[in-house]
């Protein structure tokens, strides 16, 4: 074992030791519903790791795919989809799922859109960007920092930017009478966008629609969630991206060889050497999907046994208060999820500050804004980037990356329109995309499909970019 080795390995044991005695520490000395805390700060770590180890980001997955037609990490979020699909039907067969399906409309792939060029422009997605700084990236510190200052701001923001909202969406969250008085939806546009426009909307999940429950009755959550509204979809994209950005390159491979090109079996061949092209992918992929499903049952589980439905309710009892919503909540998914929490940072910090974050709905009706060492979901968070950490000092891909002026001007750009998109889909890359359709929720295909579009705009964009500024380099040496 060399010197780096010798190195990494004791950050390594470290890092193990103290979200060891986070762990046992508060359970054992104070109270038992810490392990609440616990599950979701474990499943992070193993978060962390399954991202770091397969490089999974979405932003390159789709500017990998659209800059040098490499389908690789499509076919590993593809991979971790049905995997997590089916563990997910699983967890909702046994009433062992947190799931609640979101508003169906237009809005998620506006915002879809909005976040794609966002986290192309950052050169990370949400969750990857939050395991890069586990690698030592400070561009993904930044990105982190610019999307969750951008949701904290937003959401408060009123005054004249109540303008914006067309006057049928504040009319109606102006009659929102099941929202508390102390939420001021008549004066905050996102607000007044989600009261008025985007709540009212119905929401989808595929097994749980009348013709499904009638016709598959107790195996409808395999056969509607994960097999129509995930495997099939997710096996009919990666056939377009066969043959639109790898067929090619299996026919020359194959000419190469001096094998016979195509027909049915070849193209099968094909299409299976695709998604079995890099193995780490794959791999992590398949341990990530079936992580996202056994945290759903292990969360649901907990909250069965402790004979609560949110975690402030345990803080109600541990005499906790501060920063609970208006109804007595805390941001508590139940299940894998990114951007609510960071804000909620922020969110947080101002609050302490004297700015009252609590008069709105994403803070004060649905999420709250306590104490970041007792909210669940900022230890999911934290133990993600500590996992990330760890297997980038198993890999020996640890390194201390100091952003320039230029990468941090995109930085704070992508993670703005990120930090947009996320609130107005009511998710990112992972709640609005990634969980939804797992779990049979077809919205989150309509923020995918607003997601690759903006991926492909920003691609563009940074090509055009590139050439303009390579061309004013080249200028300058023109005698």
């Amino acid at each position: 074992m060399d010197a780096l080795e010798k190195r990494n390995s004791k950050w390594i044991y470290i890092i193990l030791a103290v979200f060891s005695v986070i762990s046992i520490g508060p359970y054992k000395l104070m109270d038992e519903y810490y392990i609440y805390i616990a599950a979701y700060m474990w499943f992070g770590v193993s978060y962390g790791m399954c991202l770091q180890y397969g490089r999974f980001c979405f932003a390159s997955a789709f500017r990998d795919l659209f800059a040098v037609k490499v389908p690789r990490m499509v076919v590993g979020i593809m991979v971790a989809m049905v995997f997590f699909s089916i563990i997910g039907a699983f967890a909702s067969t046994m009433n062992a799922s947190a799931f609640h399906a979101a508003p169906f409309g237009f809005h998620s792939t506006i915002a879809g859109l909005l976040f794609g060029i966002g986290m192309t422009l950052a050169g990370g997605c949400a969750s990857g960007s939050l395991y890069k700084i586990g690698e030592g990236n400070g561009v993904s510190v930044i990105v982190v920092l610019s999307l969750s200052v951008t949701q904290a701001v937003f959401v408060k923001m009123g005054g004249w930017t109540n303008n914006l909202m067309p006057q049928s969406w504040r009319d109606k969250a102006a009659q929102a009478t099941w929202i508390p008085a102390k939420v001021n939806v008549t004066d905050g546009w996102v607000d007044q966008y989600l009261a008025g426009h985007v709540w009212p909307k119905p929401a989808i999940q595929v097994a749980e629609l009348p013709w499904a429950r009638e016709k598959f009755g107790a195996a409808r959550f395999f056969i509607g969630d994960s097999l129509i509204n995930t495997i099939i979809p997710a096996a009919l994209v990666l056939v377009v991206v066969y043959i639109f950005w790898a067929r090619k390159n299996y026919h020359n491979k194959m000419r190469a060889e001096g094998r016979p090109v195509g027909g049915l079996g070849a193209e099968l061949a094909g299409y299976w050497g695709m998604i079995m092209s890099s193995k780490r992918t794959a791999i992590a992929g398949l341990v990530l999907g079936i992580s996202a499903g056994l945290h759903m049952f292990v969360m649901k589980k907990l909250q069965l046994a402790f004979g609560v439905h949110n975690f402030g309710e345990l803080m109600q009892r541990m005499g906790i208060t501060y920063g609970l919503s208006a109804k007595g909540t805390v941001f508590d998914p139940g299940y894998w999820y990114v951007t609510t929490q960071e804000a909620q940072w922020v969110g947080w910090v101002f609050q302490r500050l004297g700015i009252d974050m609590m008069d709105n709905i994403y803070f004060g009706l649905a999420n709250g804004v306590p104490n970041p060492l007792f909210n669940p979901a900022d230890w999911m968070s934290l133990g993600l980037i500590g996992g990330a950490c760890m297997m980038a000092l198993y890999q020996k891909e640890f390194k201390f990356k100091k952003p320039t002026k230029e990468l941090a001007m995109w930085a704070i750009l992508g993670g703005f329109f990120m930090g947009l998109g996320s609130r107005l889909a009511l998710g990112c890359n992972v709640g609005a995309f990634f969980v939804r359709i797992s779990m049979g929720d077809p919205s989150g295909w309509m923020f995918g499909i607003g997601m690759v579009g903006g991926a492909f705009i920003g691609v563009r964009f940074f090509n055009w970019w590139t050439e303009r500024k390579m061309a004013k380099e080249m200028a300058a040496f023109d005698f």
